[in-house]
């Protein structure tokens, strides 16, 4: 075999030179068939979200992107929690080859290390979602995020974030809250560092996954609990078991996305499927953004007008309270010398991107105030 028929043959090289003329043209024409006609390599991939919740869509949102960026070479089996392994149980899924590839949240595995929870559900220093995602990538959190899973914990996965999500809820509430002493001895549904904060403020804190809130509201195991957002929480049923909705709250202000791949899985793929499957996170990111400002907001709206529930700012007192309480956490938590590393630099790139952010935004408040004027809920 001479050497164009060679290049003529092998995929990569087809794809990267394409038709060069000569008898390399007769070669790559008769290549290009039997390239095209491949199967697709299928990635298996597994979600944290029951198959109803908007997130399931939102990760097929990514599944879409790599497909077409691939030109149909790439083709994501996208499942919903439990299809294979339960919603918590996807990182070591993952990391064993038994799945490629997870779409959940590092605070659904921050039963094994806490640091885990600093990429997601950490410590509010003043910084908004997309200041912790640009530390992420810009400030050094990935090569943190690549230390604690691969070199302290042995994981065999590269991990990505995308999608700086709206800070969560307080959450559903049987009765109106006002102060600190009326949360005291409820028993609440979060997760992740949040659980320590809120059970540090006096709550008795049950992490559960998503699909499993309303039914144990429904058996009394917790008696309040927060999600996400608007449109995860209608579509379970929250607004059947609570009215009083708690919206703006420091416990957990800053999450993203966590796009979980086999290590061995992606060295494997070609170096341009790898980016497709790497890059994908951001363009993924972006329509999660967009598509999620949209359906948050319209599915708070019928929330309010045709679920009847009480829309709600939390009280200033919890929210106070809330930062009193990373305050003291922080302390225990920097007695780790990793975490102190981690938060460290997250409060040095806070400090400076923030400050930029704040002095440079006006209050769109007082904008959307002076537009439409009495439409905002009062706190308390």
């Amino acid at each position: 075999m001479t050497d164009i028929e060679k290049k003529a043959v092998d995929r990569r090289s087809f794809l990267k030179k394409g038709v060069i003329g000569g008898s390399a043209l007769a070669a790559s024409t008769l290549a290009a068939p039997a390239v095209l006609a491949q199967a697709p390599l299928t990635i298996k991939m597994q979600t944290s979200w029951p198959a109803s919740d908007i997130w399931q869509v939102m990760a097929q949102q990514y599944a879409d992107r790599v497909e077409a960026m691939s030109g149909g070479r790439l083709k994501i089996d996208l499942l919903p929690a439990g299809a294979v392994v339960g919603a918590f149980q996807v990182v070591d899924a993952v990391s064993d080859g038994v799945l490629d590839a997870a779409h959940s949240v590092s605070a659904y595995w921050y039963g094994k290390n806490k640091a885990a929870s600093l990429f997601g559900t950490g410590p509010v220093f003043g910084g908004n979602p997309t200041t912790m995602l640009a530390w992420f990538y810009e400030g050094g959190g990935r090569e943190f995020y690549r230390r604690l899973t691969q070199d302290q914990m042995g994981l065999n996965i590269v991990g990505l974030l995308g999608f700086p999500m709206p800070p969560q809820p307080f959450g559903w509430f049987t009765k109106p809250i006002e102060n600190v002493s009326q949360i005291s001895g409820l028993k609440y549904r979060t997760v992740g560092l949040a659980a320590d904060l809120m059970q540090s403020m006096g709550m008795s804190v049950t992490q559960l996954p998503g699909g499993e809130i309303v039914p144990a509201m429904e058996r009394g195991v917790i008696d309040a609990f927060e999600f996400n957002n608007p449109s995860s929480d209608r579509r379970f049923g929250a607004q059947d078991v609570a009215l009083n909705y708690y919206l703006g709250s420091y416990h957990q202000a800053s999450e993203a996305f966590e796009f979980l791949f086999n290590q061995d899985f992606l060295e494997d793929l070609d170096d341009d499927l790898r980016a497709i499957v790497e890059y994908s996170v951001e363009a993924a990111s972006t329509k999660n953004t967009n598509y999620a400002l949209d359906n948050y907001s319209a599915d708070l709206a019928k929330l309010r007008d045709e679920d009847g529930v009480n829309i709600r700012e939390t009280p200033s007192d919890i929210l106070q309270a809330q930062l009193e309480a990373w305050k003291e956490m922080i302390v225990e938590l920097e007695k780790d010398a990793f975490m102190k590393e981690i938060l460290d630099s997250q409060r040095q790139f806070v400090e400076r991107v923030t400050y930029y952010e704040l002095v440079n935004t006006p209050s769109y408040r007082q904008a959307y105030e002076f537009f439409f004027p009495g439409k905002l809920p009062q706190q308390g």
